[in-house]
């Protein structure tokens, strides 16, 4: 088998018999990885030695089909470009229109808007699982057996591309962030190292496959460590109870929404279904939580059913993980701990220099896991950048031993309101404490008087009266009046993308419109 050089390759090619991906109830091993992926490689490069960064836009479900193309992708020497399969057309459009990719593959679940995004593109598209097959002709028998015949794939250099992962867009358009091999590595050893990931771990895999949370942290790392990832098709929370049951899993990576989904469905089991679940769920080694705050009712109600501590970490799209509370469960609730092996972090102050421990700042990272680029916006690039440090954008506060508290996104949750300075954050873990609220969002609304009024659209607990003063007193009660919100409002559900993220644009929009 031809060997592209690639580092993830080497668990694969040490262990070709060992259980790489396990897929309802197929298993599929490393080996069979490899010889699809150098199928799908001959695929893209069709007659060519090197796809020489060419993006490919993939746009398919968690899978065999999926991981074998990007593994295809890479062995070609082209960049990935994954998309959310959520996207409606228009977005599709934009984004593919962005990458200016040479092809754009597709799924048999995600053609429908799929090909109709490429074409109004004047993209190719081909048929992702027609990729897998390789040369016309080829038997099914043959499909995992190695290509005798082929030419040799491409040695791809470290300091090549290696993907375009899309920001979340939660605070603007969507920026793709350029990747590279050799920083892709440093992501995934640090997290190795830090979480002491290896080969014997299974891990369970729910999360979106276009960001980084779901990608590098629950897909390429396992993998690149000769672990076996579980993949679930879509999130569904009686399935992954079931998986726990099952006592073969070892970790398992979320985000806040699916931790609340998974506590409402345990909560509507029989009582003998929720003690077993519950208890199975224990004998995980690690539970994370990332890609927004968690709330302290949920991180309490977790441990109160599973005995298990949620622990949570930061990273961006740009930065890949940034900080990280310990895997033995000690870190503190609300802290997202201490920078990951390689990465450093330091907070700037508003007026320049760097913040003391209890003092307020932006964080700034700088690491051999960083980003190269935002494609094709050199200025934005640029203005990312302080003397090689990235600018996240994102406001914390540090203390010594807990490591760093995150108060929100400086254009977003930091709401400036009669000369202070307040964050969202603080208020909403405040009002999801209350028993009459499910969740909330809390932001800033220009004020002609105030510079910005804080505002809560609310989500009111299925059968409970709403009353502002009593919320607004609730606040009042744990923080200064100030942070007290001016206007509340009750939601039926918040607007979130696909990583459970609250989009905080539409939130605010609900309250420019209202009357």
């Amino acid at each position: 088998m031809s060997d592209s050089h690639l580092p993830f390759l080497g668990a694969a090619l040490a262990h070709p018999y060992r259980v790489g991906l396990v897929l309802g109830e197929s298993q599929c091993r490393y080996g069979d990885l490899l010889s699809v992926s150098e199928r799908v490689a001959h695929f893209l490069l069709r007659g060519r030695s090197d796809l020489r960064e060419a993006r490919i836009v993939l746009l398919a479900p968690p899978g065999f089909a999926y991981v074998a193309a990007h593994w295809g992708i890479w062995r070609a020497g082209g960049v990935i470009v994954p998309l959310a399969l959520a996207h409606p057309v228009p977005e599709l459009v934009s984004l593919i229109e962005d990458a200016d990719p040479e092809l754009v593959l597709v799924h048999p679940n995600t053609e429908k808007r799929g090909i109709p995004a490429a074409e109004a593109c004047g993209v190719p598209w081909a048929d992702v699982v027609d990729s897998l097959k390789g040369p016309p002709g080829t038997k099914l028998s043959d499909l995992f057996a190695p290509m005798p015949d082929a030419p040799p794939l491409p040695v791809i250099a470290e300091s090549r591309d290696a993907h375009i992962i899309y920001t979340s867009g939660t605070t603007g358009k969507p920026k793709g962030a350029v990747t590279t091999h050799a920083a892709t590595r440093h992501q995934v050893e640090s997290i190795a190292r830090a979480w002491e990931i290896t080969r014997h771990d299974r891990v369970l895999n729910a999360l979106p496959l276009h960001h980084v949370h779901g990608i590098v942290n629950a897909l390429l790392c396992p993998l690149w460590q000769g672990a076996s990832v579980e993949l679930l098709p879509r999130f569904d929370p009686d399935a992954i109870w079931s998986s726990f049951a099952n006592l073969r899993l070892s970790i398992f990576m979320g985000v806040p929404t699916m931790y609340v989904r998974l506590i409402r469905a345990w909560e509507r089991m029989p009582h003998e279904r929720r003690r077993v679940v519950g208890w199975s769920a224990g004998d995980l080694r690690l539970t994370i939580s990332g890609s927004a705050a968690l709330p302290a009712w949920v991180r309490e109600r977790w441990e109160g059913i599973t005995e298990q501590v949620i622990f949570e970490r930061y990273g961006l799209t740009e930065t890949g993980m940034v900080l990280t509370n310990p895997p033995n469960g000690t870190g503190a609730g609300g802290y997202v701990g201490h920078p990951f092996p390689s990465v450093q972090v330091r907070l700037r102050r508003d007026g320049g220099g760097l913040a003391l421990p209890g003092e307020e700042g932006c964080i700034e990272v700088r690491g051999p896991g960083l980003f190269r680029e935002y494609w094709r916006r050199p200025e934005e690039t640029a203005a990312a950048f302080r003397d090689g440090w990235f600018d996240t954008g994102d406001r914390a506060v540090r203390h010594e031993h807990n490591g760093y508290r995150i108060l929100g996104r400086e254009s977003v949750d930091i709401i400036k309101t009669g000369g202070e300075k307040v964050s969202a954050f603080e208020i909403e873990d405040v009002l999801r404490r209350h028993y009459r609220v499910g969740d909330c969002a809390v932001v800033g609304i220009p004020n002609d008087e105030w510079g910005e009024q804080v505002s809560a659209a609310v989500v009111i607990t299925r059968g409970m009266a709403f009353s502002t003063a009593e919320l607004r007193g609730w606040v009042k009660r744990h923080l200064a009046n100030y942070k007290a919100p001016a206007r509340i409002i009750a939601v039926d559900e918040l607007p979130r993308n696909s990583m459970g993220k609250v989009l905080k644009d539409q939130v605010r929009d609900l309250f420019l419109r209202a009357p």
